[in-house]
């Protein structure tokens, strides 16, 4: 298998598990506070993360690593959970799923900028063509749809793409499950905090879906899927395994739809194939 299929392998197990992000996150904030549920994840990924370090005794970053950690830390830790619980105070999670089309146009941009990436001008035309899809959804949902969940759903996306990039560029030395480990334990001191600070009085009232949606975003989405998404964009590219977040929606609709009986519209399934469609034009021209 050559590096390039093997990255986007590695890409298309990580987007999987990332699709449950969104749906368990809905689920969780209905009984966690937002804030207490962005930092407690990172927590428990963090002390888990710092465990595989110290068992396979890693070597530690040097200086030059420790900006763009923090980074990752800053997009992938802290900012895209944050921001993402907070705007599922305003909107569904099906809503909310569409906006992952436009972290392929985020993630490739912050891979030229950061991982000196050039792929070629049609791969920006299919990439501009799905965030413009994505964009024009939202806009035409109005006042039907919250535009604070909105704002915080597209911010929330950015960040997310410069944390992608930051660690993928990263991982090229340092491995993809030891950048988000050093990530995560970078971290440690300020979300044990802020933990501690915005630590419910009591968890009695916390049903048993918030408890099952803290377990999958702390375990699949903060460490398990980082894993192997950054060793897919490190070895198949940036900007092209990027694309593969196009796919993301089809599998966070379904979850939505199945598990927390949300409705999913003609109208996001119709942008969502037509966003998806542009994957594999963005993917012949990525390098």
């Amino acid at each position: 298998m050559d590096k390039a299929t093997a990255g986007w392998i590695y890409g298309l197990i990580g987007v999987v598990i990332f699709s449950g992000s969104l749906p368990a996150t809905r689920v969780a904030v209905m009984d966690f506070d937002p804030l207490f549920l962005t930092v407690v994840r990172a927590v428990i990924a963090g002390l888990l993360g710092l465990g595989l370090l110290l068992l396979f005794r890693e070597k530690r970053p040097v200086r030059g690593d420790i900006v763009p950690l923090a980074i990752v830390s800053l997009g992938c830790v802290i900012g895209f959970p944050l921001l993402t619980a907070l705007a599922l105070k305003h909107v569904t999670s099906a809503h909310s799923i569409v906006f992952i089309g436009l972290l392929p146009l985020a993630t490739a941009i912050f891979g030229v900028l950061r991982g000196g990436e050039r792929p070629r001008p049609a791969f920006w035309i299919f990439s501009a063509i799905g965030s413009a899809l994505v964009s024009g959804y939202a806009l035409s949902q109005g006042v039907s749809a919250s535009p604070v969940g909105d704002l915080l759903m597209l911010a929330a996306v950015l960040i997310c793409g410069l944390g992608y990039a930051e660690g993928a560029v990263l991982s090229r030395r340092l491995g993809g499950w030891q950048v988000i480990c050093w990530a995560l334990v970078l971290s440690l001191p300020v979300t044990i905090a802020l933990c501690l600070i915005t630590m419910p009085h009591t968890v009695i009232g916390i049903g048993g879906p918030a408890w099952i949606g803290l377990a999958y975003v702390s375990l699949f989405s903060m460490l398990i899927g980082f894993v192997f998404w950054y060793r897919g964009l490190a070895r198949g590219g940036i900007a092209a395994v990027g694309q593969l977040q196009f796919l993301q929606p089809f599998f966070g609709f379904a979850l939505a739809a199945a598990l927390l009986k949300e409705s999913v519209s003609w109208s996001m399934l119709a942008v969502t194939i037509a966003v998806v469609g542009c994957v594999a034009g963005a993917r012949k021209f990525a390098r």
